[in-house]
């Protein structure tokens, strides 16, 4: 039975499965809540200016207060006016500190709750599962993975958001100031040991502190052979199955870039892979990176493994190949060429009356290569020529990146209005393939009742009934047309492979019975047979509009790694906004690409019923919202830009016309340049106009702007 009580792992009445799934659910809620707190650090806790220092010094403290919380709390006892600055400030503080104090204790919760889940799973808590049924069944290797992946990006959010330092004074602060001094069950113990400074500091150009991250990832152990077997899963395995939505040999990189991102945080927890092991780190760069090295963790988080990697000889060595010259050459050579064919593309397929119903049904494979090759492009050069992931002091980081940027002949204009035009054209694909799905059964069925009456029709046209014109009697075809329209009749859209097959031997009847009984001199009767095919030939093409192929679309189109670069291109936006108001339109298909990274860290808060579905989805809703805002201010500046140039036209050039005037003095009355300066600018403000009322009407599922 052990076989099938696996079948469902999510179903709600798998302990095991649920269990795991909860563990998850919370780790990307914790995720979210850490980078919304991580905006709202009071500032005085960084100390960072002279009079913070001298007016709050005595009051902050890091961990060297555990040392001897006595002589601190003497010298502040000695001072009343310390005392009330004290007092003060611990009223003003008290409810931000808690929800950090809670955030943190939530983190220690989770790596505490998914040992135990693993302890439990060893102990055969849950009947007939062990780690390794869980890792043979395809959720349950997921959420294994995903669950220690989440902590270990927990911990990197952690030190990259919330300074080393600035958490010691808030964890401090916090117990200085709530219950938990006097309650004797307080984990905060513990909370200290695992939150205490790494010394690391995301400031440009800090040095990085040895064994970083991998002493600060082992401060709570976590059993060996779960991180070895989870390592070797990532490994070998294509654990979400994406390859299939990415055949060519060429994106199987991009295909496994999650499990690639997932793999970068894991190994940490097994440091001795990428200091020692060399067969293994050339294993992995060659399946994951061998024509890639920036790569996005979570939600538009990016690494850069030139730099990541430095430390560790291993993996070092193994990235060398990805990293020499000529590779970084012929990756971006090979980028520079794909952009350019494929942008021709798309904007071919965007041009009026392309995408038809029946062109977008025969060229699906085209389409959809078309859209990878986009995406994929699209994806490698807003990586690699980020700011961010290169630091200017590093001379090698640099020479890459001004390789990248000669070799792809890189704009960042022609990348932007790729992404414009890439987004636009999967939004107008999505949109047709939601209608032709709802409506498709209602067409097929149409489809096939015109095809079958049409062979009765052919049929009794040989009974020599019918007056149809100098057509003989023939039994034998009458009765072959009859049988034909009742096989079509008989075709049944829920088994469509079986009808597929057989309406194709369908056509093909209808085109041999053409030939054999030299129908073709009598036009009426090969009107009727090309129909017929026609309808037949519909009914194929319906019956390929498939919901696989919006899942497709979906998942090569991600935009998850450019949550946070696509800040880079504001001003891009802004521009070309300002330049042509109908860029408007094209804009909120990006927008809308952008809010699909949602679903990454949404989908396992939905799938097990979580509460924090709410506040989850409203935070990162929120930062695309304010985004989308920053962007869409320039609308405004715009039209009342417009608006202001109109008024000066009409107060200040252009001249009344008189009632009556000479026709010789028309001309000078008609002004046709300030004219049309007013037309065209009218235009511009209709166009911007419209292009807010179609965001408005499209982001509203998501977000209200």
């Amino acid at each position: 039975t052990s076989s099938s009580t696996m079948v469902d792992f999510l179903a709600e009445n798998n302990l095991c499965g649920q269990a795991i799934l909860r563990i998850v659910s919370c780790g990307n809620a914790i995720i979210a809540e850490l980078l919304r707190l991580s905006e709202f650090i009071p500032g005085v806790f960084r100390l960072k200016d002279k009079a913070d220092q001298q007016k709050y010094g005595d009051i902050i403290f890091d961990f060297s207060y555990f040392k001897g919380p006595e002589t601190c709390e003497g010298k502040l006892e000695a001072k009343p006016e310390l005392l009330d600055l004290d007092e003060e400030f611990r009223e003003n503080n008290i409810e931000i500190l808690t929800r950090f104090y809670l955030a943190f204790q939530s983190v220690h919760k989770y790596i505490v709750d998914l040992n135990r889940y693993l302890d439990d799973l060893n102990e055969g808590i849950y009947i007939q599962q062990t780690l390794e049924t869980v890792l043979l069944n395809e959720d349950g290797k997921q959420l294994l993975c995903e669950a220690l992946y989440l902590y270990g990006v927990m911990l990197l959010v952690i030190d990259q958001k919330i300074e080393g330092e600035v958490r010691e004074r808030m964890l401090v602060s916090y117990y200085r100031y709530s219950a938990a001094r006097s309650s004797a069950d307080s984990n905060l113990d513990d909370i200290c040991k695992l939150l205490r400074s790494t010394g690391y500091s995301s400031q440009p150009g800090a040095k990085r502190p040895p064994n970083y991250p991998e002493s600060y990832f082992s401060r709570v152990p976590i059993s060996a052979t779960f991180i070895s077997m989870v390592i070797g899963r990532l490994r070998s395995d294509d654990i979400y199955n994406q390859v299939s939505a990415y055949p060519l040999p060429e994106h199987r990189s991009t295909a496994l870039a999650t499990q690639a991102a997932m793999l970068y945080v894991i190994l940490y927890f097994d440091p001795s892979v990428l200091h020692t092991q060399q067969a293994k780190m050339r294993e992995i760069v060659d399946k994951y990176f061998p024509d890639n090295w920036v790569i996005s963790i979570y939600m538009g988080i990016t690494v850069n493994l030139a730099e990541a990697w430095e430390p560790y000889k291993a993996a070092k060595t193994a990235l060398n190949y990805t990293l020499d010259l000529s590779n970084v050459k012929e990756q971006a050579s090979r980028y520079a060429a794909v952009t350019e064919r494929v942008h021709t593309q798309v904007q071919q397929f965007l041009k009026e009356g392309c995408l038809r119903e029946e062109l977008v049904l025969d060229n699906i494979p085209k389409l959809l290569n078309c859209l990878r090759d986009c995406n994929v492009a699209i994806r490698w050069l807003m990586l690699h020529t980020a700011d961010t992931t290169c630091d200017p002091n590093n001379k090698r980081l640099r020479q890459i990146k001004d390789q990248i940027l000669t070799d792809s002949r890189y704009n960042s204009r022609m990348l932007f209005q790729l992404l414009l035009d890439t987004a636009q054209f999967e939004f107008i694909l999505k949109e047709m393939f939601k209608q032709m799905l709802s409506e498709k059964q209602v067409k097929w069925e149409n489809y096939k009742k015109e095809g079958s009456e049409r062979m009765t029709e052919l049929a009794d046209v040989f009974s020599g009934v019918k007056p149809l014109t100098r057509v003989e009697k023939n039994e034998n075809l009458q009765a072959w047309f009859r049988e034909i329209s009742k096989q079509i009749m008989s075709l049944n859209y829920e088994d469509s492979t079986a009808a597929g097959r057989k309406t194709v031997q369908l056509i093909q009847a209808l085109e041999e019975v053409q030939e054999f009984h030299q129908l073709e001199s009598n036009l009426q009767v090969c009107q009727f047979l090309a129909d017929t095919r026609k309808f037949l030939h519909q009914m194929i093409r319906t019956i390929n509009i498939k919901e696989e192929v919006l899942i497709t679309v979906q998942i090569v189109g991600d935009l998850s790694y450019a949550w946070q670069l696509i800040d880079s291109f504001t001003s891009i936006m802004q521009d070309s906004i300002r330049v042509s108001p109908s860029m408007v339109t094209k804009l909120r298909a990006t927008f809308l690409k952008l809010a699909s990274a949602l679903d990454l860290p949404l989908l396992r808060i939905n799938q097990a019923n979580s509460p924090d579905l709410l506040s989850v989805s409203q935070y990162y809703s929120g930062e695309l919202v304010s985004y989308v805002r920053k962007v869409l201010q320039i609308i405004p500046e715009s039209m009342f830009t417009s608006l202001l140039k109109i008024i000066k036209l009409q107060t200040h050039d252009i001249i009344e016309v008189p009632t009556r005037l000479d026709k010789d003095k028309l001309r000078d009355y008609a002004q046709l340049g300030p004219r049309y300066e007013v037309a065209k600018l009218t235009h511009a403000i209709s166009i911007f106009t419209e292009g807010i009322l179609m965001m408005k009407t499209t982001l509203v599922g998501i977000i209200k702007v």
